[in-house]
């Protein structure tokens, strides 16, 4: 049964967000979306524009100490950027109750479910290139106000009917600046964590999204996540059994890492065409670049837009597949 929520003034600090305007009951709850660790979501009506809204209900299990800092995260960067493949946040609300919503424009699927549908065959090659440029280009826009995402996978990149894709849920992203300072090395889920946060660096930036950004291209390839480890040792073991063990020479500095040892196995790196079978020559020398070793020798979201592999016209092609929920038009975008 459909539910409304009382909308009382927006949080301090958030008047660049559309304030919340009468009825004093705006948002009508339709269905759950999706439960996580910093709160629930739900479908949602917006009875004052009559359109359809994604509401966050932040989970806040001790008033004492305040709105979680994950939220305030999310606030702060989704108020500093505005791009259309990031999700638009256009409310902040505390409910009669006590509640704190956050409240999103509203996006049918997400990159997961869509993969799902596609475990073992992978993705056409055209909706791969259309999808991988959308993510890259929200991700340099996140990088060109200095935001690090952390926190990029699948189930955080969102996909609407007509194929647009938006990155999600900034809880962990970060701010940075010159000179970089530490961060907690206990961020970026597991399979799509990069080497460097992996071996205990804590002073890191943006190359961190250019990994998980890498992995994420192979998966829509190939159907399957690249790296499955299931602790962070596994996962490190993972990642050389595909790319080698990594040298001293390939990444200056390693040996210094916290978390390195020079007993680790020595494996051998397999060929890019045996990593990436379903990639095209161009789709494999992009992933190559993106999964480097040394973060400082990574591309750039910024660089890799103008990467060959996107040169000329990317069509957004036609698709009836669940994961869209419906049928999009094709349509055609100049990425360069």
């Amino acid at each position: 049964m459909a539910t409304t929520v009382a909308a009382p003034p927006t949080l301090p600090g958030s008047s660049s967000i559309p304030p919340t305007a009468a009825p004093p009951e705006r948002y009508q709850k339709i269905d759950k979306l999706g439960e996580g660790t910093y709160g629930v979501v739900y479908k949602a009506q917006d009875l004052l524009s009559r359109t359809g809204v994604a509401l966050k209900k932040v989970r806040m299990d001790a008033w004492e100490e305040g709105v979680p800092a994950t939220a305030l995260r999310e606030i702060s960067v989704l108020k500093e950027v505005r791009h259309p493949n990031i999700v638009s946040l256009e409310n902040v609300f505390v409910s009669r109750s006590g509640n704190l919503y956050l409240v999103f424009e509203l996006v049918d699927s997400d990159l997961k479910l869509y993969l799902d549908h596609h475990r073992d065959a992978g993705m056409d090659p055209r909706l791969v290139k259309w999808l991988m440029w959308q993510l890259l280009a929200g991700t340099e826009a996140c990088h060109a106000h200095r935001i690090v995402h952390r926190d990029l996978k699948p189930q955080n990149i969102l996909i609407n009917r007509s194929g647009s894709l938006k990155l999600a849920d900034f809880g962990l992203a970060r701010t940075f600046a010159v000179p970089l300072r530490p961060y907690t090395h206990e961020v970026v889920t597991l399979w799509y964590r990069c080497p460097e946060i992996l071996l205990g660096q804590q002073v890191y930036s943006t190359a961190v999204d250019a990994w998980s950004a890498g992995c994420i291209l192979a998966e829509m390839a190939s159907g399957r996540p690249l790296f499955t480890g299931d602790s962070e040792i596994d996962q490190m073991f993972k990642i050389f059994q595909q790319l080698g063990t990594p040298s001293r020479e390939e990444w200056p500095g390693v040996q210094q890492l916290p978390d390195y040892t020079a007993s680790f196995p020595r494996f051998r790196r397999r060929s890019w065409a045996n990593i990436a079978p379903r990639l095209c020559e161009q789709g494999r020398d992009l992933l190559s670049k993106m999964l480097v070793y040394d973060p400082a020798g990574r591309i750039s979201a910024a660089d890799a837009l103008q990467h060959p592999f996107f040169i000329g016209t990317v069509e957004r092609p036609l698709t009836s597949t669940p994961g869209f929920g419906g049928s999009a038009a094709g349509e055609r975008a100049d990425v360069r």
